[in-house]
């Protein structure tokens, strides 16, 4: 049994004191007023620039105390069974597209752990490069995420690791969260927070920090061709999809049977919204060529929702999650 399979749901103090367990280890992200979006909304946008983050994507947040709770953390928080504490203190593994590969081999780094990410073979270059020199062991067997996910579950039992989930993971969710807290404190009044919605870590997460301290509203933006869970939320449970091919690689996938994210998605989340792939396209070079921004498709999901009117924003103050840079410059200039 791995620490993963049996899942909390975080609280809001754990979002804050994730805040204080990171302290200077994660970068306080600029939340920068958007003339170009503000104009196309109608309200007052700011870009929350996660992009400018470590590993260039918040992703490095909930990795970070993952990794130091893990480490710090009481036996019950490591892989359990006989022989099997001393191995889990000691190695992680996961799946990724890409960015919390990169973000947990950075902090199983600077934890002294050793990592192992399971990455679809197709992810980009760029991810997949960076991973490498982060110092994990790279594992690029799988045809997509959902099967490099079933990859990283399976050896993480056969080899004593504690496999650490991009989203499903309290410690991941409240790490994420600690963006939102950021928001709030610097724009006590804002009305709205819209969020790229993957598997739901880094939305739930935000929703989570922003309940009982603020007022906004928080939206997540899916992408059309994955639609995990607009699909859950109308069938009242999580459901398996088959995943399109899109920009926003980061977002793709199934959900893990059982993830603590699609119950608080449902509980915290005022909306989920969904965007098309011309839309992520124009939102990749508008945030190119009008805020000078390189942003990867998941990073730019919830810029497109805003562009394209899938959220009402009139007279509103809106504060936009840019989650990513990691793009390949290839795929960047196509869309350019």
């Amino acid at each position: 049994t791995l620490w993963h399979s049996l899942p909390v749901r975080p609280t809001r103090d754990d979002v804050v004191a994730a805040q204080v367990r990171l302290g200077t280890r994660v970068r306080r992200t600029p939340l920068a007023d958007s003339p170009w979006l503000s104009e196309t909304a109608g309200g007052e946008v700011r870009l929350k620039l996660e992009c400018w983050q470590r590993t260039r994507s918040f992703k490095i947040r909930g990795a970070l105390n993952a990794a130091h709770r893990l480490v710090a953390g009481p036996p019950r928080e490591r892989a359990e069974g006989p022989g099997n504490e001393r191995a889990a203190a000691k190695t992680v593994v996961t799946a990724s597209a890409g960015n919390h590969g990169l973000a947990l081999a950075t902090a199983a780094h600077e934890a002294g752990l050793a990592c192992v990410v399971f990455t679809p073979s197709g992810a980009p270059r760029a991810k997949i490069e960076a991973i490498r020199r982060a110092g994990a062991e790279l594992r690029r067997e799988a045809r997509d995420y959902d099967e490099a996910e079933r990859m990283a579950l399976a050896w993480g039992v056969a080899h004593g690791a504690t496999f650490i989930s991009p989203y499903n993971h309290p410690d991941v969710i409240a790490g994420a969260g600690t963006v939102g807290l950021e928001i709030v404190e610097e724009w006590p009044d804002v009305d709205l927070v819209v969020v790229p919605l993957g598997g739901g870590g880094l939305a739930s997460g935000i929703a989570l920090a922003l309940a009982g301290s603020s007022h906004a509203r928080v939206v997540g933006v899916e992408i059309e061709a994955s639609q995990a869970f607009t699909t859950a939320l109308a069938q009242g449970g999580i459901t398996p999809i088959v995943p399109g091919p899109t920009l926003a690689d980061g977002l793709g996938g199934n959900l893990e049977p059982g993830s603590i994210t699609f119950e608080m998605v449902r509980d915290l989340l005022d909306s989920v919204v969904v965007v098309s792939e011309d839309q992520l396209r124009d939102a990749m070079r508008g945030l190119l060529t009008e805020e000078r921004l390189v942003v990867e498709g998941a990073g730019a999901v919830a810029a497109a929702a805003v562009l394209g009117g899938a959220v009402r924003t009139a007279g509103q103050r809106v504060a936009v999650v840019v989650s990513g840079a990691n793009v390949d410059i290839p795929r960047l200039m196509s869309v350019v």
